[in-house]
């Protein structure tokens, strides 16, 4: 093993990876773009044929009357909640703590927006009816994020989501659906995208993550909702002039790989039982309910780098690029499952995780 390698450096030189798709270099754009009419005509300022036809297929998708594309999620959320508590003239959403908007974003839905934010749930759990039932404020709109990141991942039930919309809609409270990862969840709910809409006002989908485009977000809703939306866009910067190359990726992508959420969800369910096997290791969930879970170790991060460094070297498997401290003796990481779990031998995959467990057990 090469003295004093990162994790890092390890990572980009390995040929097989367990997370995601692969790199996400021009080879993402190529893929897409050699399969396209090159006499497609470009949108301009977020109208045109391309961009249309998209945002109508996504609508149709979600079981939402319209539809429209956004440059980034970030731009479409807080313009979500900002439209909802304008209509209730209550500027206070409710969300996670770890959701996105509070810890990932600056305070933009703050700053940019002067709305006011409840925090619902512990940290390390997902929101429940009675966390909303029980809120110290009045909101104008909760949002919900199916799978939770921060957490590994973890879902409330479908009765659960039942529950609190029914609970929202009959206290008037927006509910807005945080689907970064919504594809993903599909094969353990047992549910169409529509369905799992139909319980929320608006819904957020994610062009990147699970589908592997370039980059961008849908947002979906009623027509009006939608129309209120495209106002905030322009506002916002969000109407560039042309957009199709992301929408290009993203559709390619998205017929690429929506009928594939089953097989990661299963993948993510494998790799978790060869993690759940070594010693000082545990994964959150137990069990994963999506394509992703969190690895936690009962080992320090400075223990474990060289141990995943030399994995990856003898072994051209890589199981992770970074580790997160989560104190003195012990660290995590995300795993997302996607096309590259599949490219690894089944031979491959024990050989590494029987190292792994014989590396900690000697700590």
């Amino acid at each position: 093993m090469s003295e004093n390698k990162t994790l890092i450096q390890a990572f980009k030189e390995t040929a097989l990876k367990t997370n995601g798709h692969g790199n996400r270099d021009a080879g993402v754009l190529k893929e897409a773009f050699d399969r396209i009419d090159y006499d497609m005509e470009s949108d301009m300022y977020g109208s045109g044929k391309v961009i249309e036809a998209f945002q109508e297929k996504m609508a149709k998708l979600l079981g939402k009357e319209s539809a429209v594309f956004f440059p980034s999620g970030t731009m479409a959320q807080q313009i979500a909640l900002r439209i909802w508590c304008d209509e209730k003239g209550l500027n206070r959403a409710a969300y996670h703590p770890l959701s996105h908007l509070e810890i990932h974003e600056e305070d933009g839905i703050k700053e940019l927006h002067g709305i006011e934010t409840v925090l619902l749930a512990e940290k390390e759990r997902v929101i429940t009816l009675e966390d909303i039932q029980n809120m110290k404020q009045e909101a104008a709109v909760v949002l919900l994020e199916l799978p939770q990141r921060e957490i590994g991942g973890q879902l409330p039930d479908f009765e659960t989501l039942q529950a609190i919309s029914a609970y929202c809609k009959e206290h008037g409270i927006k509910l807005h659906l945080d689907g970064a990862r919504l594809l993903e969840v599909l094969p353990f709910y047992r549910k169409t995208a529509a369905e799992i809409c139909s319980l929320f006002d608006s819904v957020y989908l994610s062009l990147y993550k699970g589908i592997g485009g370039i980059a961008g977000a849908i947002l979906a809703g009623s027509e009006a909702f939608i129309k209120a939306s495209k106002v905030w866009k322009r506002r916002h910067g969000g109407d560039l002039i042309s957009l199709y190359p992301y929408i290009v990726s993203a559709d390619y992508y998205y017929d690429l790989r929506a009928d594939k959420m089953e097989q990661y969800y299963y993948g993510a369910k494998e790799l978790a039982e060869h993690y759940n096997i070594c010693e000082k290791v545990s994964t959150l969930p137990q069990v994963p309910v999506s394509n992703m879970f969190h690895v936690h170790y009962e080992v320090s991060k400075e223990d474990l780098e060289p141990i995943l460094v030399e994995i990856y070297e003898n072994t051209g498997v890589g199981l992770s690029g970074y580790l997160r401290e989560t104190g003195d003796t012990s660290c995590y990481y995300e795993v997302s499952i996607g096309d590259l779990y599949e490219t690894i031998p089944e031979e491959k995959l024990k050989e590494v995780f029987n190292t792994l467990n014989e590396k900690l057990k000697a700590i």
